[in-house]
């Protein structure tokens, strides 16, 4: 069979992008698919794999190999025009979708193959491949008629409308606000990182002293480290009220409507498809049998955690009060206070730690616990296409072969949207010439970015995102599938795909793997034994409470789509979950649904307890290694041939029993997070 190869149009070429031809090349592109679709469907002769799967295909790879890299620029180099154009697509890709997800022709075809899958020998990807195909087209709406097929088009446009809008209302009230502070003394407590990248911003700016943003780099040191609790409450009011009609720059970004909106034309899609609500359409898909069994696993967790948070609290609290004489936390002073507490305990906080973790050093050991345990090699590449000079391009090999690349983009900046994610640029599939397509990945960060001739100092929690990110990215990378639709991160069940992600971050706690990852940015030295030892003290600080907000985000976002009915109030329901399993209650003010993108302009919507519920399986797998040895090289194969390898061509639950040998327990995440011996 025909090897596969890298050429000119393996990786994006960022700069052809031409803003001003971006959606007359893309009804190019739909209306060249629509005919090919036509073609496939129309055929005389008996369909094949290879006459009706496979140039499908090769159309929906064609336009993902367009629209990629104009989507990814839209969320790392956001700019007016850039999102006209995207804008502008959004209908017509939606009507696009829409119309194939509706096409009986297409679903037909689909079926055809499945049912003699058997009988023509297909593998077990391609079974699973079509199963999935067949189950996407039914709900889609392929067997709805007349105007239930119409509504069911327009509510797909404009929720396609109303997620974009919502991201942006994010972005720009995000940018909307800043504070430049010209006094030092009001930046008391704050370590010299976070003065160093606040007068560099303000430099950036031509402005004279400190500036602050809502970006988390710059916000969190704040939160956690700045004496002057006017100046946390500022931040703090600022970032809770993003793109509400509580924020301080006004209501222009307002996301309540769109929210109201967004949830209205969820649940009557979902009855649309004879669903009861959209958390019953969501887990149609996941590994979860039905909707109860979500809300019994997410309260059984906060029945066994809430103790724990309850105690970290109270630690909080009555540190606070003996050590500050402050008898009343606000919002803006639990971080704070914790920060002060951790320090108490441990004499370690996240600050100090930085100059142990300059960016190089931790990709490095990201790179060797990756190849020590799945046997690659990873190479840095220095010539290629890119759209801003902090962009990195990596090739990742096995046995002397190139298998995969991926981009990483690993600093915070603006017009950049917030937070980390993988995404994917090419999947991994066999070409209808034979020849084998290799996948690429997008891995982004907000990290701090480098200060003066500094290299870029990660906190830990920095240096665990960098791990969780590539993490998915092995998933999509490693894949062994040879069929889109389930290769890579492709059909793997939503609440599964934070496995690998999930599971890489235990390395980041491990002596024998720090010793790879950590090393000081001057002296080159190792992370000092008293320094690891009280790192690892403090690993589980404050576990409680993260798992209850967890809780408290994953029960508010399913409880939302499941309990939906008209005039619903989004803030009492928030405020009910609160009152359920939240150990301290935030402000009236506080708007965290009007920013919560998971769920309203991401993928997780009646699926954020997907993290939970990955995590349980990440803990469970890792705990395999715990026993056998943390650089396990026949684990770390078999983790590999299992469940990165498989992508979605093999239930996940199924995934997870090739690699424990039995189903997954919650017993090692309770131990892990220190809430259970």
């Amino acid at each position: 069979m025909p090897t596969s190869v890298w050429d000119a149009t393996s990786l994006p070429q960022f700069s052809a992008i031409d803003v001003n031809s971006i959606e007359e090349d893309l009804t190019v592109i739909l209306e060249k698919n629509r005919k090919t679709m036509a073609a496939c469907v129309a055929q005389d002769a008996p369909l094949t794999w290879e006459n009706f799967v496979l140039p499908l295909d090769q159309i929906n790879d064609e336009l993902g190999a367009f629209w990629s890299p104009i989507s990814h620029l839209n969320s790392v180099k956001n700019n007016p025009e850039l999102r006209d154009a995207y804008n502008a697509c959004l209908p017509k890709l939606t009507q696009y979708y829409t119309e194939i997800g509706q096409n009986h022709g297409l679903y037909q075809g689909y079926k055809t193959l499945l049912n003699k899958a058997e009988s023509e020998g297909y593998t077990q990807a391609q079974t699973e491949a079509l199963v999935q195909e067949v189950r996407g087209f039914e709900l889609s709406g392929v067997a709805l008629e007349g105007t239930a097929k119409e509504r069911y088009g327009e509510i797909s446009q404009r929720l396609s409308e109303l997620s974009s809008a919502f991201g942006e209302h994010v972005l720009d009230s995000t940018q909307a606000w800043s504070k430049l502070v010209t006094d030092e003394s009001e930046l008391s407590g704050l370590p010299e990182s976070a003065l160093a990248q606040a007068k560099q911003m303000a430099q950036a700016k031509e402005q004279e002293g400190w500036l602050f943003t809502l970006d988390f780099p710059s916000y969190m040191p704040v939160l956690n480290y700045a004496d002057n609790q006017a100046l946390r409450e500022e931040l703090y009011t600022a970032f809770a009220t993003r793109a509400s009609d509580n924020a301080p720059t006004g209501t222009e970004y307002d996301n309540a409507p769109l929210i109201d909106e967004i949830l209205a034309l969820r649940h009557e899609m979902a009855q649309l498809l004879g669903f009861s609500d959209y958390a019953a359409l969501s887990v149609a898909t996941k590994m979860a049998d039905n909707g109860d069994q979500v809300i019994e696993f997410l309260n059984d967790l906060a029945v066994k955690g809430k103790p724990a948070a309850e105690q970290d609290l109270k630690q909080i609290q009555e540190f606070a009060q003996a050590e500050f004489g402050v008898g009343t936390l606000n919002a803006w002073d639990i971080g704070y206070y914790a920060e002060k507490l951790r320090e108490h305990k441990f004499s370690i906080s996240q600050e100090s730690l930085r100059p142990y973790f300059p960016i190089n050093k931790a990709l490095s050991g990201l790179f060797h616990v990756a190849q020590t345990l799945f046997g690659i090699d990873i190479r840095e590449e220095t010539e290629f296409d890119s759209y801003h000079k902090d962009l990195q391009l990596f090739t990742i090999s096995k046995d002397g072969s190139d298998v995969s690349r991926f981009y990483l983009d690993p600093y915070a900046r603006e017009a950049k949207r917030g937070g980390a994610w993988m995404d994917e640029c090419r999947v991994r599939r066999r070409l209808q010439n034979g020849q084998l397509q290799l996948p690429v990945a997008y891995l982004v960060c907000n990290f701090t970015p480098p200060i003066g001739d500094k290299p870029a100092l990660l906190t830990h929690d920095e240096v665990t995102t960098l791990f969780h990110e590539f993490g998915h990215g092995l998933h999509h990378m490693l894949t062994q599938v040879e069929v889109a639709a389930v290769s890579g991160i492709n059909g793997v069940a939503w609440d599964a795909v934070e496995l690998p992600s999930q599971f890489m971050e235990n390395w980041c706690y491990e002596p024998e793997a720090l010793a790879y990852i950590a090393g000081h940015y001057e002296t080159k030295a190792s992370l000092p034994q008293d320094l690891l030892d009280k790192m690892l003290a403090a690993k589980n600080f404050q576990a409680g409470m993260q798992l209850m907000r967890q809780l408290e985000f994953s029960l508010f976002d399913f409880r939302l789509h499941k309990e939906y009915s008209a005039g619903i109030s989004v803030q009492d329901l928030i405020n009910e979950v609160r009152q359920d399993v939240s150990v301290f209650t935030p402000p009236s003010f506080n708007r965290f649904q009007n920013s919560f993108s998971h769920i309203f302009a991401g993928g997780y919507a009646a699926g954020y307890y997907s993290y939970k519920w990955a995590e349980v399986l990440s803990a469970d797998a890792f705990s395999r290694f715990e026993e056998e040895g943390i650089f396990n090289q026949e684990t770390g194969a078999l983790f590999r041939d299992t469940v990165l390898a498989n992508g979605g061509s093999r239930p996940a639950a199924e995934l997870f029993a090739a690699f424990r040998g039995r189903a997954p327990s919650t017993d090692a995440l309770l131990r892990h997070s220190g809430i259970a011996a």
